[in-house]
């Protein structure tokens, strides 16, 4: 059994017992998160579509962790004209556990 879900901004298929990154959301560590833009729900032979969204759908998962990604660094350079600007960035992340899939 698996399913798609939507958060924030991005679209993951999941199933029971994976581990994840998401986008950071607003919940303290082993706090329990619903997910409730589900996209579509897959058991066995049966397949579940939404459109957009499939009706009564939802997937819960516990809050593992915070955290920031490795950096990511962006340069931007000009030939002949002196100029190279060099920055970096770190997202932050949430991991998080799905316990259950509801459909």
């Amino acid at each position: 059994m698996y399913a798609v879900i939507k958060t924030g901004g991005k679209q993951y298929k999941v199933s029971e017992g994976d581990v994840l990154r998401i986008e950071k959301i607003a919940a303290e560590e082993g706090e329990s998160v619903d997910f409730n833009d589900v996209l579509m729900v897959v058991d066995g032979d049966s397949i579940k579509v939404g459109a957009p969204l499939v009706e009564g759908g939802k997937v819960t998962a516990t809050v593992e962790k915070h955290g920031r990604a490795k950096k990511v660094t962006i340069i931007k350079f000009r030939r002949r004209k002196h100029h190279r600007k060099q920055m970096g960035h770190r997202q932050y992340f949430t991991q998080v556990k799905i316990t259950g899939i509801a459909g």
